[in-house]
């Protein structure tokens, strides 16, 4: 090995150790339905809804984030319930699980028609909102969920 590529590895090294140990850490909480239609939620929304977190995190792992584990604090999470109304108490649980950053995912079902979704991230040591979009989708389907968390996270969350 030169001189010049051992000098070259080493500051490849150098570098990914740098960025692995500035990765942030994130606490994304599992995406919450609020339904304000006057339809009941189907079981088809709920296994909807179970898939959007799954969804997120992986597109925020892609993008450099660490994401940490939110099962820890399941049994407050659903005593909390829904987050988005819990006046700040995610800062605490994503404290209390190591985090940098705090985030929440909501589906806000309007009619069976009509649905917007929802993403907001705090830091937790400030509090302050870092991240907040929201994106509507019409259509109560698969395809139309799928699209509008990638959407929401591509175009507006990770957004350069």
């Amino acid at each position: 090995m030169t001189r010049a590529s051992f000098a070259l590895s080493a500051l490849l090294l150098l570098v990914a150790a740098s960025s692995a140990a500035t990765a942030e850490r994130v606490a994304l909480f599992p995406f919450e339905l609020i339904n304000t239609s006057m339809e009941p939620t189907r079981p088809d929304e709920t296994a909807r809804l179970a898939r959007m977190s799954p969804l997120a995190a992986e597109r925020l792992a892609a993008a450099g984030y660490i994401l940490v584990d939110t099962t820890p604090v399941a049994a407050e999470l659903a005593r909390a319930a829904p987050l988005k109304n819990c006046n700040g108490c995610e800062l605490k649980l994503a404290r209390q699980l190591g985090a940098d950053f705090a985030a929440l995912g909501w589906v806000q079902k309007v009619s069976n028609l009509i649905l917007n979704i929802n993403m907001q991230i705090r830091d937790v040591s400030t509090g302050r909102l870092v991240e907040v979009a929201s994106v509507d989708i019409r259509g109560n389907t698969d395809e139309s969920w799928e699209r509008g968390i990638v959407y929401l996270l591509k175009r507006r969350i990770l957004a350069p």
